[in-house]
Formats: C-alpha cells, sequence, structure tokens
C-alpha cells in the first residue's frame, strides 16, 4: 500500500497525524529534511512543483529523473531509508505555458505529468486551473475538472506501463493567492466556502468517470483548499480554527480525503497543530524554509565581516544583490514600491524570491567561499551568540558543531521540527 494512503486512513480513523511537505529544490535544505526525517524515524514527502522541474528543466535546469536522482543521491549519503522517502509533483498541468493556447498547453502539461510519473513520483497534484491563452477568466470547475481527468488519465497509463500497476495518489484544487505567497499586502483571506469545496469533489469526480479512470478516484488523498492561511512580504495571515469549522467537516463525508494546505509558511506552533487537527493534515512548506537558510547565510556574513578582511570576504549579499538586478525576471512582478523598498522586499521579504537565484554559479561560488573562510578562521562563539544565539546554545550543549554549513542545517531543521511536531512525527 502507498504509504501515504496509510497515512490518511490513520488520521481518518481518529489518529489527527499528519505529514509536511518540503517544497524546495536547495541542496542545503533536502539535506536538512532528509536529516531531520532521519532523527525523527519519519516518513519525508518532498515535492517539486512545474516550475521548478519540468521536462525542459524549469528553472533549477532539472527534469523529473533529474530531481529524482539528486534527492535519491543525498538520500543515500545519508544513509536514509528510502521506503520512508515519498517524491511529489506540485501544481502540476498548464501552469508554466498560460501564454499558449490550452490545447497547446495542456500537450506540454501530458508530457510533464508523464515525466513525472516515470521517474517514480507518486504524489501528484493536478492543478489545471489556471486560463490559458483564449481561455475565460476564471475556468469554470468544469472546465478544471475536464482537465485534470486527462491528466490523470495519462498518470495512471504512464504508471500501468512503467511499473506494471498504479499507486499514484492524487491531489485535487488549487488555493487562492498564487503559490508561493501574495504579491500583494493581505488584511485578510476568505476561507474556501464548503459549498466551493464540495463541488470541486463533485466536479472533479465526475469528470474521472467520463475518462474512465474512476477506479483511482479511492486514491484521491487531498483536496487544496484555502483555510484562510497566507503570508506577503512582511506580515503573515495566520489560521483560525472557528472561521474553517464548515470547511474542516467537508471531509467528514469523504472516507479517503484530507485537505492539503498550501502557504502554511511562518505560522506558529498552535496554528499548524490546529490545522492538523481540522483535517489539513497535508501541510506545503517551501519559503520559510529557504528564509530560515537566507537568515542563517547572512548572519555568517555578518560574522564574516567581523574576522576576515575586506580583501578577502565572500561577499555573499553583495553578489545576490547584484544578480538580482542583472535578472530582475523573478521579482521585479512581486516587489513594488522605490528603489529602497525594493531593495528591502529582495532581502527580507517571507516570499523570499532569493530562492530562485541559488543556482546561479556566481551566487553558489560565494556561498563556498563564505563557508571556507569560516571553517579556517573558526566562528568564535561571542560572534555566534551575537548573530545565531539558538544555534549558539546547541552548540554549547553538544548538540551540533560550530562550522558553517551544520549551523545553516540546523537553522532549516528549526522550521522543520515545528512541522514535524504538530504532524506527530516528531520523537520528541
Amino acid at each position: 500500500m502507498n504509504t501515504l494512503l496509510n497515512l490518511v486512513q490513520r488520521h481518518k480513523a481518529g489518529d489527527k497525524n499528519g505529514i509536511y511537505s518540503v517544497c524546495s529544490a536547495h541542496p542545503l535544505v533536502i539535506e536538512a529534511a532528509l536529516t531531520q526525517a532521519l532523527s525523527d524515524d519519519s516518513l519525508l514527502l518532498i515535492e517539486a512543483t512545474s516550475n521548478q522541474v519540468d521536462q525542459f528543466g524549469g528553472y533549477t535546469g532539472m527534469t523529473p529523473v533529474d530531481f529524482r536522482n539528486f534527492v535519491l543521491e543525498q538520500a543515500e549519503a545519508l544513509h536514509f531509508p528510502t521506503e520512508n522517502l515519498i517524491l511529489g509533483g506540485d501544481h502540476l498541468g498548464p501552469n508554466r505555458w498560460q501564454h499558449l493556447v490550452a490545447e497547446e498547453a495542456m500537450n506540454n502539461a501530458d508530457v510533464l505529468i508523464t515525466a513525472y510519473v516515470a521517474a517514480g513520483f507518486k504524489k501528484i497534484h493536478l492543478d489545471c486551473s489556471m486560463s490559458c491563452l483564449g481561455d475565460p477568466i476564471p475556468l469554470s470547475d468544469a472546465i478544471v475538472a475536464e482537465r485534470a481527468a486527462r491528466l490523470a488519465n495519462i498518470a495512471e497509463n504512464t504508471a500501468i506501463n512503467v511499473f506494471g500497476a498504479s499507486d499514484l495518489v492524487y491531489v485535487i484544487g488549487t488555493e487562492v493567492p498564487v503559490p508561493g505567497g501574495a504579491a500583494e499586502e493581505l488584511a485578510e483571506l476568505e476561507v474556501t466556502s464548503a459549498e466551493a469545496a464540495n463541488e470541486t469533489i463533485r466536479s472533479h469526480k465526475e469528470a474521472f468517470k467520463k475518462v474512465g479512470v474512476s477506479s483511482c478516484w479511492s486514491r484521491v488523498i487531498g483536496l487544496v483548499v484555502q483555510p484562510g492561511v497566507e503570508f506577503d512580504h512582511t506580515g503573515v495571515i495566520d489560521y483560525c480554527s472557528e472561521k474553517a469549522q464548515a470547511l474542516s467537516n467537508v471531509v467528514n463525508h469523504h472516507d479517503h480525503l484530507i485537505f492539503e494546505a498550501h502557504s502554511t509558511d511562518y505560522q506558529t506552533d498552535k496554528a499548524y497543530k490546529a490545522l492538523v487537527d481540522d483535517h489539513f493534515a497535508i501541510l506545503k512548506v517551501g519559503p520559510a524554509l529557504t528564509f530560515a537558510m537566507r537568515e542563517a547565510l547572512f548572519n555568517l556574513c555578518d560574522i564574516e565581516a567581523e574576522i576576515v578582511p575586506k580583501a578577502h570576504c565572500s561577499n555573499l549579499k553583495e553578489q545576490i544583490e547584484k544578480q538580482m538586478c542583472d535578472a530582475p525576471e523573478y521579482w521585479n512582478k512581486y516587489y513594488q514600491g522605490n528603489e529602497s523598498q525594493q531593495r528591502f522586499a529582495r532581502c527580507y521579504s517571507f516570499s523570499d524570491r532569493i530562492r530562485y537565484y541559488w543556482p546561479d554559479q556566481n551566487i553558489h561560488a560565494a556561498q563556498g567561499k563564505l563557508f571556507d573562510n569560516l571553517t579556517r578562521a573558526g566562528i568564535p562563539l561571542p560572534l555566534l551568540s551575537q548573530y545565531l544565539p539558538e544555534q549558539f546554545h546547541a552548540v554549547r550543549e553538544g548538540q551540533i558543531s560550530a562550522d558553517p554549513k551544520t549551523l545553516v542545517l540546523e537553522k532549516i531543521r528549526q522550521v522543520l521540527r515545528s512541522y514535524a511536531k504538530a504532524c506527530k512525527l516528531n520523537k520528541d
């Protein structure tokens, strides 16, 4: 049995358990996630999104096979049991090709789904909610469901052809606002209505039947809705359980369905527990992990500036700013305001669009130089206390070493531990 099916069945039986989904392709985030799950002896769900990884390489330069191999190589190096590792594909559909007419975009989506399934990804989020060139805005539930069912049919056939059978699990629906955090300042969010959630389920079930894949409906385990959580550049809208109760009750009428909550980054420990208790049992986390990583790296830059001659510093911060200004396409539609406000957002926005720039060779080289400088010089404890106080305590208590990479990994794991605790994956 697919391990996610087992997890869902336990939740439906009253365990109030869940799982977090790591949505990142950064090597340090993947290593931190593997290390944390190894420490917890738990399942680990890692997902690639359709803009990160596709048949053409996405912004990471990786195809689904490349991403699978990349994760498996890290898992092998850490002796992580592969039976505890689940790979997923997020927002799989015509997202990358909205500038094309629907049929062209969906033809690309067909190939995308085939590539993910053939590479061994087991959790497939079917998201055809976006309008393509010439489409009405927004799309009707019927069109969204029809396109999703088309992709489900391809996924099932691919799994059978490649592996002899299908044990894929599916997630349907999408969230509002768009993936990766809101582009504008938010005051509050409207929770998805129970009626809208039920219509998404009904239309998809009917569409699956129409294309002949009703047999896999019992493996549709997740519905993406808006539970009322989101973040913008400088603020976070916290989960309010009272406002989501009508929505929460929807999945009580479906014996194989839970909710998948996107944009749960930066919520409180209390909110994560409440989300899982209210059946939002798949918690997606992405920018918060690279945000924590960026915090640690910038703090290490500050330490470097104190102990390394300026002429020999890595200039990591400056290199990031240069690359973002030279190639602004990943942030300029999202960061508004004057030059000072945009500069602030480039560094510190919760949406963390720096994450699109880490693969750059110059930035990667600067990060390596930062680590080399601090490894040679050694990090003085007073500066560690000043700039990374929580990691300082972990070092003093003998839990981690004070080398720069370990400090960054520990900073990322702080975020993951909050999710693991809420999902009952943490042994503590």
